[in-house]
């Protein structure tokens, strides 16, 4: 998997953090949502990786040649949904319209008395997941984060959230650490969230199908689930503009019980199926895409102008060239 994502600097800042989030909860969202614009465009003029990153995928999501436009709309729905963060985590969520499909799907498998991995990806708000404290008050969060990757970012929400800050799994322990810490948390009844459309770097991963390309997704998420047999839910927390956001459960799994024999296909097989899964819902809302990076290749840069069929012909070419 591409590493240089993690390597790139954050956007603005911890002084920029700490005005958007003192603006917005003293002057109101409007007065925040005002300032997405000049962020829009200091992100659009000064940021040229995320800029051609941005264009790339939106070319092949859309189906078209992207342009500028779709480029600062795209940037200017990340800011959006970062914006809202401030209000969604700080336990405001009676100004927002989140409607929700599926959720019957993951109340059962919580009435069943055990914990559920919840699993998310870069596309669109996780945080809208923060409305299930108003739909079911007895659930507990999990969130599996990665402390390191963003302490500015890790601040504010310790400032904003407490609760849930001190109830977030870090990723950057070892892997058997975060095994127990989620085994532990499922045995305690507690949604267990995750994104998994990102690897850490050094971890594992396998290349599956995703919008005409192949594509590296990680496999850990998945040896998890096969591991403690837990029911597997996907949500996605797509924003639409506005105050609202559509927030969509799916059933993945009862629980993943696979032979060890027979555990490398049933993973494949996952993978695939989420991977899917992903690419259905990044159609449906591509500007929610919010990978700023080259999410096929951590070598080549995708060309706006190169469609996937011609990347096929291309990779058939080299295959039948090494063939010979």
């Amino acid at each position: 998997m591409n590493a240089r994502w993690k390597q790139r600097p954050q956007g603005g800042g911890r002084f920029a953090l700490w005005l958007i989030r003192t603006i917005s909860r003293h002057g109101g969202r409007p007065v925040g949502r005002l300032l997405l614009y000049p962020i829009t465009l200091y992100f659009l003029l000064r940021r040229g990786p995320e800029r051609r990153a941005s264009r790339a995928f939106l070319t092949v999501a859309l189906g078209r040649p992207a342009t500028l436009w779709d480029v600062a709309r795209h940037i200017h729905t990340f800011a959006s949904t970062i914006l809202d963060r401030v209000f969604l985590l700080g336990g405001d969520i009676d100004r927002f319209d989140i409607r929700t499909t599926g959720l019957d799907a993951l109340h059962a498998q919580m009435d069943r008395g055990r914990g559920v991995l919840v699993l998310g990806s870069h596309l669109g708000s996780f945080d809208a997941m923060r409305v299930l404290g108003t739909k079911r008050p007895d659930a507990v969060i999990r969130v599996v984060l990665d402390k390191g990757h963003s302490r500015d970012m890790q601040e504010l929400l310790d400032a904003l959230n407490p609760q849930l800050a001190a109830n977030i799994i870090d990723a950057g322990m070892d892997g058997p650490s975060i095994v127990l810490a989620i085994k532990d948390a499922a045995e305690a009844g507690a949604l267990v969230a995750l994104l998994v459309d990102r690897a850490q770097p050094g971890e594992p991963t396998i290349d599956v199908p995703f919008l005409g390309r192949e594509a590296p997704f990680p496999t850990s998420p998945w040896m998890i689930a096969a591991m403690l047999k837990l029911p597997v839910v996907l949500a996605f927390g797509l924003y639409r503009g506005g105050r609202r956001y559509d927030l969509h459960f799916e059933l993945f799994s009862e629980g993943l019980d696979v032979p060890r024999q027979h555990r490398a296909a049933r993973i494949r097989e996952c993978v695939e199926a989420y991977a899917r899964a992903l690419e259905r819902r990044a159609r449906e809302a591509p500007y929610n895409w919010f990978n700023f990076f080259d999410f096929w290749s951590a070598d080549d840069a995708i060309d706006p102008a190169r469609a996937p069929a011609d990347d096929a012909r291309r990779d058939d070419g080299d295959a039948s060239r090494r063939a010979a």
